[in-house]
């Protein structure tokens, strides 16, 4: 079992034939995940060959659905491109678009966020590593060598301690792994993996990687006093940062006591949510509950 993405998800790339998408388009293919196509208008018709494995490309993202019946999208697009992009894959009601695109501007993030509302795609991101279910499917840049399938669902604002979360807890492994995104407008949030992963049988413990800056895990802690049975695990990037200097995400700044690493800490442990002082102690705390 999974959230959002299995191993019969068909992930089409829009900016598969840029740099980036090339090479990414390559990793997703290795980690088993079913491309079945790219989207670029200029070179729509011919195909890519990824060592042996031949991906066609189309003219738009509904003609990829109509060819192929792709489900997922997966966003390697320059940031001046990436509002065109998304509203396309709305425009195309594709299920879930994952938005990999870093520096996009806020107004164009809110304006394809404010679009999607109502309408059948899900927004995973922008300025995220995607998400993979691991042996089945990977929708994104997360290293798909560092862990295995399990019983861990695991939602992060940020990307490389995703990695490393995934990395400590290797041997127990993850149903799904959730990389939503640093920025301050983001499609999917902390709420919607966390209600997905309550949802999910295969899932027993849920880890949660927040940061400083905004409210989503004081608003997340409100959502699992309410709605998640399930154990929860938690950590809060940022503990030392400067009041009032962005840190590495453009959403993560404090301003007076809102946002800071303590206030989430001290919400998300109100939940009953058991929050480490450090990704390592975090990954001890999940081993421990999960060890009974």
């Amino acid at each position: 079992m999974a959230i959002f993405l299995t191993k019969d998800s068909k992930v089409i790339v829009q900016g598969m034939t840029g740099a980036t998408g090339m090479k990414h388009t390559k990793l997703m293919l290795g980690d088993g995940t079913n491309i079945v196509g790219g989207v670029n208008p200029r070179k729509a018709g011919t195909t890519v060959d990824f060592d042996g494995t031949e991906v066609p490309v189309f003219g738009s993202v509904a003609e990829a659905m109509k060819e192929t019946g792709a489900n997922v999208s997966v966003l390697f697009v320059p940031p001046a491109f990436a509002k065109a992009a998304v509203v396309e894959a709305i425009d195309a009601e594709i299920p879930l678009a994952v938005v990999i695109t870093e520096g996009i501007a806020v107004h164009d993030s809110a304006a394809f966020w404010a679009y999607a509302q109502g309408n059948k795609t899900r927004i995973i991101g922008p300025n995220c590593p995607g998400l993979i279910t691991p042996g089945q499917s990977n929708a994104g840049i997360i290293p798909g060598d560092i862990t295995k399938p399990g019983r861990i669902g695991l939602v992060s604002k940020s990307g490389t301690l995703t990695y490393q979360m995934m990395y400590e807890l290797r041997d127990i492994g993850f149903s799904s792994a959730v990389g939503i995104g640093g920025d301050p407008v983001i499609g999917t949030t902390h709420i919607d993996a966390l209600a997905a992963f309550e949802a999910d049988p295969d899932t027993d413990l849920i880890v949660m990687i927040g940061e400083i800056g905004g409210d989503a895990e004081e608003r997340a802690a409100d959502f699992i006093k309410a709605n998640v049975t399930k154990p929860v695990v938690g950590y809060v990037a940022g503990f030392t940062a400067p009041e009032g200097k962005t840190m590495g995400h453009a959403g993560a700044i404090v301003s007076g006591s809102s946002g800071t690493a303590q206030a989430k800490k001290e919400a998300l442990e109100a939940a009953g949510v058991k929050v480490g002082k450090t990704p390592t102690e975090t990954a001890k705390l999940a081993r421990a509950i999960l060890a009974g």
